[in-house]
């Protein structure tokens, strides 16, 4: 706030959230701290650029005064987001009752004696303001598709981080549950399988074995009877 001895205004600088290709405002208070009329005038280096609306006007003894400074829709941002603009807020004692009717150039002429207070200000370009995320509550009349797709996507991308963050911080301990259970579980049918093969492995190798056994049985018992009558056969022929 800048404090004079005629008024006291805020805030001293002009800060404008810059955006192209459109018109921007912000407003001053000035506030009369005497017992007097005052009368004001705002100036400014770049005229053609902002619109002051009232640039003259009368503050009533300990009341307030709002004005509002527009500055022109923008075609092109200017380097650094630096702005060399500048204000100028004179302000004169007025005569008991005075309106903005009686305000003239001649008043704020130092020249001619009069004692007239100034207070310059600065312009900011800031960024502007964020705007709110909206709440989707099904389509509205008149949307057009392309918008109602990209408000879809919007809403499926924000739910699908809600519900990683939730499951995240609310459900570790489920999850390792269920994964320990599932490890068992795998466990139990892998030892099965193992106990199965086993056997089946035994069988074979008993099949395996009987099978030699009746293949190599019959060469053997066919010898022993050739044998037998063998012995038979000599057997007679030493008795004739």
């Amino acid at each position: 706030m800048s404090t004079g001895e005629l008024l006291s205004i805020e805030p001293q600088e002009l800060q404008f959230p810059f955006e192209l290709r459109k018109q921007i405002s912000c407003s001053l208070l000035l506030s009369n701290k005497t017992d007097s009329y005052i009368a004001f005038k705002v100036k400014t280096t770049n005229p053609k650029k902002y619109c002051v609306r009232p640039n003259t006007g009368v503050v009533s003894p300990r009341s307030t005064c709002d004005v509002i400074v527009t500055m022109q829709a923008q075609k092109e941002a200017p380097s650094d987001m630096q702005c060399k603009d500048k204000f100028l807020l004179q302000s004169v004692v007025a005569g008991p009752g005075a309106t903005p009717k009686d305000i003239t150039p001649e008043m704020f002429n130092k020249e001619s004696g009069h004692n007239v207070e100034e207070c310059k200000l600065r312009v900011l370009y800031v960024a502007p303001p964020r705007p709110p995320s909206p709440v989707h509550e099904g389509s509205e009349e008149g949307s057009s598709p392309r918008a109602s797709v990209d408000n879809g996507s919007a809403i499926a991308s924000e739910f699908k981080a809600a519900s990683r963050a939730f499951a995240e911080q609310h459900e570790p301990q489920d999850n390792s549950s269920e994964t320990r259970t599932l490890i068992v579980r795998l466990t139990e049918e892998k030892n099965s399988a193992i106990q199965q093969n086993n056997r089946l492995q035994q069988e074979l190798d008993l099949l395996k074995r009987g099978a030699n056994r009746s293949s190599s049985g019959i060469p053997f018992i066919y010898v022993v009877l050739v044998g037998l009558i063998g012995i038979i056969l000599g057997y007679l022929l030493k008795k004739t």
